[in-house]
């Protein structure tokens, strides 16, 4: 979850955007046991389909805190559901699936977990990340710990399913990171999870709020094999988010600057290894309209790249969109010749047209 963060999912046809068809059919339910998920037979039923005519995405609900993952055709977007009501800074009760093979016709799949599926969590369904591995889909996530439950703050759990839909369920029974387990600032510098698997099959997560960490997984995906360490970045606020492109490593994330702006921005450093030494190389995009989070999510799909972020522009009924009420977008993003990326300008068509 990017920031100090803290409506039915499926609407029906009625009230979804024009354009967008009902798919009569349930969602799909949560995983609660802190075991390793079972074997799925099939991808869990749809419940909206939706049809991209712009930014926002999605218009009939507010998400945040986007997480693009690329399994073969299929691009699924993980996302947190922005539920908080007047007078509330946030309250994000479910993780969200939605899925697309084309970037025009979006599928919502409904809630994948929720943070009371860990057994040892007590709230908050904060930024999260999923990444494939072996044929299993590990999902890294930010949520409160159960103060009663042995530690106080933010901690990151990781879930796992046999199907990138789910159902996912607590992998470990316990968190990977508690609040204790580093020296941060104060008691949400545990969040934000973004995790990376080498070639040769190592896989390393990087998180943070006000210090950014990383560490090297060990090979079952639920602890650490080696030290957690931290990264400098200029301006680093929150959001890591990891990927690669040629030989080159990217790491983007949420970076603020009060002598320039008090609201967050998206900047970016590379690295020849994913252990550094890393360079910053400036912004990506400034700050999303009426937030002050932002939170960046990349991915390349069928030859192009994409950056996701959120904003607060979107109104849903008498809810006016802002803090706590955010909604998830979508541009293109573009490298030069030096492989470093160009910078992306926030818009309302997005990524119209599309071919």
């Amino acid at each position: 979850m990017t920031g100090f963060r803290s409506a039915i999912f499926g609407l029906a046809a009625a009230a979804a955007l024009p354009g967008c068809a009902a798919v009569d059919q349930a969602a799909p339910t949560a995983g609660t046991a802190p075991a390793a998920a079972a074997p799925a037979t099939s991808a869990p039923a749809t419940a909206t389909n939706y049809q991209y005519t712009g930014n926002p995405l999605f218009r009939d609900l507010h998400t945040a805190d986007p997480a693009p993952l690329v399994v073969g055709d299929t691009l699924y977007l993980y996302v947190g559901h922005d539920e908080a009501a007047e007078g509330q800074m946030f309250n994000i009760t479910e993780w969200l699936a939605f899925s697309t093979k084309d970037m025009k016709t979006w599928t919502a799949h409904g809630p994948v977990m929720q943070p009371t599926d860990f057994s040892w969590v007590s709230r908050d369904a904060w930024a999260s990340q999923v990444t494939e591995k072996d044929g299993r889909f590990w999902f890294y996530t930010a949520v409160e710990h159960d103060p009663e439950q042995g530690s106080q703050g933010k901690a990151i759990g990781v879930a796992v399913a046999d199907n990138p839909l789910g159902p996912f369920r607590d992998a470990k029974g316990s968190a990977l990171v508690r609040n204790e387990d580093t020296q941060g600032p104060h008691s949400w510098d545990d969040i934000d999870p973004t995790v990376w698997t080498e070639e040769d099959g190592t896989s390393w997560l990087i998180w943070g709020n006000a210090n950014i960490y990383m560490a090297r997984l060990a090979p079952d995906m639920i602890s650490f094999d080696g030290p957690i360490r931290q990264i400098e970045l200029p301006d680093f606020e929150e959001g890591p988010w990891i990927f690669k492109r040629g030989d080159m490593y990217y790491l983007a994330y949420a970076s603020m600057d009060k002598t320039i702006s008090p609201d967050e921005r998206i900047s970016y450093a590379t690295a020849p290894a994913i252990t550094g030494p890393w360079t910053w190389r400036g912004e990506i995009t400034g700050a999303a309209a009426n937030s002050f989070t932002i939170h960046p999510g990349i991915a390349e799909f069928k030859g192009e790249w994409y950056l996701f972020y959120h904003v607060g522009t979107l109104d849903v009924g008498d809810l006016e969109g802002g803090l706590g009420r955010r909604a998830v977008a979508v541009e293109r993003m573009t490298f030069g010749e030096d492989g470093l990326i160009n910078p992306v300008t926030q818009t309302e068509t997005g990524i119209l047209p599309l071919p």
